[in-house]
């Protein structure tokens, strides 16, 4: 009998619609090793992922993982940031991944199989998500997640807690193929894209050095805890604008 070839509308009826899988980036920080930024792009052409952000690479390993022989388009097409704002900046929600074993995080922590939902309101109100995964031996840092709405913590044994890059970003778009419900409606208020959140905490930070709120030496301090903080609060699109004024207002007080 003649192999019989599944109908394809059945075989991808699990996957996101692209509509709504072109509002969603992978994004890998500084990524060390061209085989596990290969099969990182394998694992989101296997699920239908096309957008790969890679920010501040090592220029030899991303030259390599480039120009590898069965190079996947998503690759070809991957966008290079220098810093990961700059790389999450259109994102309304971003979520950052790891283990919990050497973290104590300062933004909601939620499990893998808890990340759907959350992907399905924010694409159902009209956001984009970014999926951030740290480079293979350390992971992300505080400063890195300081852009996170939410740690998604991936379940491993305690004998061996962190996960294979590739293995990792597979894991998680799995996840998200399996368990987003596109057809999720939801009446919420406009998303606010991490470039404007972090346009606020600037000018946030710049009132507290105004007002001499605390020494120089706590100026990183200044600017993480805002960042972190504008995020645990989901404001929407429009107190944000208000704020915005607000501190702005504020800010010009201050300096005349």
């Amino acid at each position: 009998m003649p192999l019989e070839i599944p109908d394809a509308t059945l075989y991808n009826q699990f996957l996101l619609p692209e509509i709504q899988r072109e509002r969603f980036d992978v994004v890998l920080v500084r990524p060390r090793n061209p085989l596990n930024i290969g099969a990182a792009a394998r694992a989101m052409a296997n699920f239908g992922f096309s957008r790969l952000s890679v920010v501040a690479p090592f220029a030899v390993t991303w030259r390599e993982a480039r120009s590898a022989v069965d190079c996947q388009d998503v690759l070809v097409n991957a966008r290079e940031s220098a810093a990961l704002g700059e790389a999450v900046s259109g994102a309304t929600l971003v979520a950052g991944t790891g283990s919990l074993q050497y973290r104590k995080p300062e933004q909601r922590v939620v499990r893998l199989l808890e990340l759907a939902p959350l992907v399905s309101q924010e694409l159902a109100r009209g956001g984009r998500v970014a999926l951030v995964f740290g480079p293979e031996k350390h992971g992300l840092t505080r400063d890195d997640l300081s852009w996170c709405h939410v740690l998604v913590e991936i379940p491993t044994d305690p004998r061996q807690p962190s996960m294979n890059l590739g293995q990792a970003v597979a894991v998680c778009l799995y996840e998200l193929a399996a368990r987003v419900d596109s057809a999720v409606v939801v009446s919420g208020l406009e998303p606010v894209e991490s470039g404007r959140l972090e346009l606020l905490a600037g000018v946030v930070e710049e009132a507290m050095e105004a007002a001499g709120y605390s020494p120089r030496a706590m100026q990183a301090a200044n600017r993480r805890d805002p960042r972190l903080l504008l995020r645990r609060l989901a404001l929407s699109a429009h107190d944000t604008r208000r704020i915005l004024g607000i501190f702005r207002r504020i800010l010009w007080r201050l300096r005349h």
